[in-house]
């Protein structure tokens, strides 16, 4: 029986797809609880849970794996009787149709990005769609059969059986994701099951996150020293305030200028957060970093050297300060992104995730805003009373400019792109964009064009602008910025930079890009 004092919630088993995450955050904005838990959990460790929530609903998540694998990614089948309803998503949809005798084999088309879904039956979990949907997929395989215990609610082109309901039992099966904005009425599709299907009540609401980190970060450093990675952006300034609270003068918020920062950025940052009584530490190192990418090109050797250099800078300055500890700003896309969770694919290495060195002088990695999405570190800082400036900074890579430079870096190149990012911040800012992208900033690409300039022949850069909208970095779509903007962003580039010849605007979404190019 459920328990009328505990707040109602649903599980999401993670079979390491990419946006395992991003479903359990669109269940808690519906002020449902949620908790991941990994995809081998036994039955009795979801029982476990009741502890804490009323479980009242399972989502089985996507997944880079295959149920046709040698070693398929499976789940405890036990978890299937415990009479709550049960939705699987991509792997998910397709495991279900698998463990019921459904043919699940390699699709004749793979499907990736948006398609149109006809819903055959607008019922369950896709009560009141239209007759044909916008949907995002991503698959390789397909399900192209189901016994007849199973009634099918929609079909693409490609995806014979695209969604699904069991005719008795509450198991459902849709192959898109409806957790990313790219499905058009995903939300909707999420709250027909976590409210109709489900029977869930909005009765959840956060505990104070403050007290929480605070917490977490003393019992973690004990009567410790601490010394805090000071990138500047918001994630790492709201771990540095968090620390202070916490630990004190026992801290020291340690600023690595690497030479890859955007114009007069570390001057900002110092500004800033000595105005908020944080000890700020400025360490300069460009000349260094410089040194240990000579000759590099690949972007994730490029990000391991930068997150191995940053240890070593930090490991210097703890010795001087007697810190044991180190607290950096990571967050859950970093997480994610970086491959952590046990089954996910690697998108890309972040420098304080999967960058680190193996071996750090470190007693333990603090990371207060680690299951935190953007947003809401930013929704924290505000509360910390971080002036608005900060806390709506945009996101910056910790490795800076060096992976926005594609190829080699250079201080030739790290020149003209800070030259040309700025130009792009400035033209945005005085916009009638200003406050509206979630990131906007310029790459160096690797790709040289022929121009005109001065009525001779020029052979320089190409730079690509990438302006995008986002709520929590998961997803992103690019702007749709207006035509003058553009213009003067291109014509103070070239204009200003020798080096550049040409200027083009990138208009890919998260998925399938990422925000950054690298």
């Amino acid at each position: 029986m459920p328990h009328e004092t505990l707040q109602d919630g649903l599980v999401i088993l993670d079979f390491g797809g990419q946006y395992c995450h991003l479903i359990a955050r669109r269940v808690r904005e519906m002020s449902v609880y949620s908790e991941i838990l990994p995809s081998d959990a036994s039955v009795d460790e979801v029982r476990a849970l009741g502890g804490v929530m009323n479980v009242k609903g399972i989502i089985l998540s996507g997944s880079p794996s295959s149920v046709n694998a040698e070693s398929p990614l499976r789940l405890d089948e036990h978890i299937l009787d415990l009479g709550v309803p049960v939705l699987g998503l991509c792997y998910g949809h397709q495991l279900l149709a698998d463990l019921n005798g459904g043919e699940v084999r390699r699709g004749e088309v793979r499907e990736y990005g948006p398609r149109e879904a006809t819903i055959d039956a607008p019922e369950g979990v896709l009560e009141g769609m239209r007759q044909r949907e916008r949907v995002w997929m991503s698959h390789g395989d397909t399900v192209y059969s189901l016994p007849t215990c199973f009634k099918v609610l929609a079909h693409t082109d490609s995806a014979p059986v695209a969604a699904f309901r069991h005719r008795e039992k509450p198991l459902y099966g849709l192959q898109w994701h409806p957790e990313v904005v790219h499905t058009e009425h995903g939300g909707e599709m999420l709250r027909n099951f976590v409210f109709k299907i489900c029977g869930c009540k909005p009765n959840w609401r956060p505990t104070d996150a403050v007290e929480q980190a605070v917490e977490g970060i003393r019992r973690q450093v004990g009567d410790g020293k601490a010394v805090i990675a000071l990138s500047g952006g918001v994630d790492s300034s709201v771990a540095g305030v968090l620390a202070g609270r916490a630990l004190g003068d026992r801290t020291a918020a340690v600023h690595v200028d690497h030479g890859f920062m955007r114009m007069d950025e570390s001057r900002q940052v110092e500004e800033a957060l000595r105005g908020l009584g944080v000890n700020v530490v400025v360490v300069e190192a460009g000349e260094r970093f410089l040194k240990k990418l000579k000759g590099v090109r690949d972007p994730e050797e490029k990000r391991r050297i930068i997150g191995e250099e940053f240890i070593r800078v930090f490991e210097e300055e703890a010795r001087r300060f007697g810190a044991g500890y180190l607290v950096q700003g990571t967050i859950y896309p970093d997480r994610i992104e970086s491959g952590i969770t046990r089954h996910a694919d690697t998108i890309k290495t972040h420098h304080n995730v999967g960058g680190l060195p193996l071996h750090m002088e470190f007693k333990g990695v603090v990371e207060p805003l680690k299951d935190l999405y953007k947003d809401e570190v930013r929704a924290l800082g505000a509360r910390l009373g971080l002036p608005e400036e900060l806390v709506k900074r945009q996101p910056f890579p910790g490795p800076g400019l060096a992976v926005r430079i594609m190829g080699e870096v250079t201080q030739e190149k790290l020149d003209a792109l800070r030259r040309a990012d700025a130009i792009v911040c400035e033209e945005v800012e005085r916009s009638e964009l200003a406050g509206k992208p979630w990131q906007y900033f310029a790459v160096l690409t690797d790709t040289l064009s022929t121009g005109v300039k001065g009525d001779e022949r020029a052979y320089g850069w190409t730079v690509a602008v990438r302006i995008v909208e986002s709520v929590d970095a998961m997803t992103a779509n690019f702007t749709r910025v207006p035509w003058d903007v553009l213009e003067r962003i291109s014509g103070r580039i070239t204009n200003a930079i020798p080096g550049v010849t040409r200027v083009v605007y990138d208009i890919s979404n998260k998925p399938p890009a990422t925000i950054e190019w690298e």
